[in-house]
């Protein structure tokens, strides 16, 4: 709650601005956790320093610009990214080959996955641009939609916690589980309409 405190601080003098350029710094895999930024953005909404609407649109904007700026760097450059010092600590050429191990048992599912997994998310975004696995604009849409259950409901928690932090540390703790579950009965969702879509077009060749 420490960090919380301080983005607090930071995010409430400089607003939106500071929200975005917090984010973009996460996608780029700066030690500092996007759940617990997008919270505080969610916090200074609820204490008036922002709308708590715009706020979760800019952080929208924001982790998806960090997240296609690390694809868009992998795709450019290859594996020879990896060279790059900055890179080469958080994508070291055995964490490249487990990713890569990921993608082939996973496939495209992975890009939506890494969303909810703290720590893989960039590893996972620019080993894609990389290996060229993907387009961009699939990229795009994966990391979108999870982009869309996540994003809210950290800004939102913030939002309706920013005057009872006690309850909101509860949440916080409790709020990787939740968005699991969210994205899973998505997932299941999403599933069930697909077969049933498959198994309508069936019967009308069948007719």
């Amino acid at each position: 709650m420490a960090l919380l405190e301080r983005l607090i601080l930071l995010f409430a003098e400089s607003g939106y601005l500071a929200v975005f350029a917090a984010l973009l710094l996460c996608g780029a895999g700066a030690p500092l956790p996007e759940d617990i930024t997008l919270v505080a953005g969610g916090v200074i909404a609820g204490l008036g320093f922002a709308n708590v609407h715009v706020m979760a649109l800019v952080s929208l904007v924001g982790v998806l610009a960090g997240d296609a700026a690390m694809f868009l760097l992998g795709h450019r450059h290859g594996a020879r990214i990896m060279q790059w010092p900055l890179v080469a600590r958080l994508l070291t050429p055995e964490r490249y080959c487990r990713v890569q191990e990921k993608f082939a048992r996973y496939g495209n599912r992975l890009l939506f996955l890494a969303r909810f997994l703290p720590g893989m998310r960039t590893a996972v975004y620019v080993t894609a641009g990389a290996t060229h696995r993907v387009s961009f604009m699939r990229f795009f849409l994966l990391d979108g939609l999870a982009a869309l259950i996540s994003v809210p409901v950290w800004v939102y928690l913030g939002y309706f916690g920013a005057n009872n932090r006690e309850w909101l540390a509860m949440w916080i703790g409790r709020g990787q589980h939740g968005i699991w579950i969210l994205a899973g009965l998505l997932a299941m969702a999403a599933l069930v309409l697909w077969w049933r879509r498959r198994r309508h077009a069936r019967c009308g060749m069948d007719d």
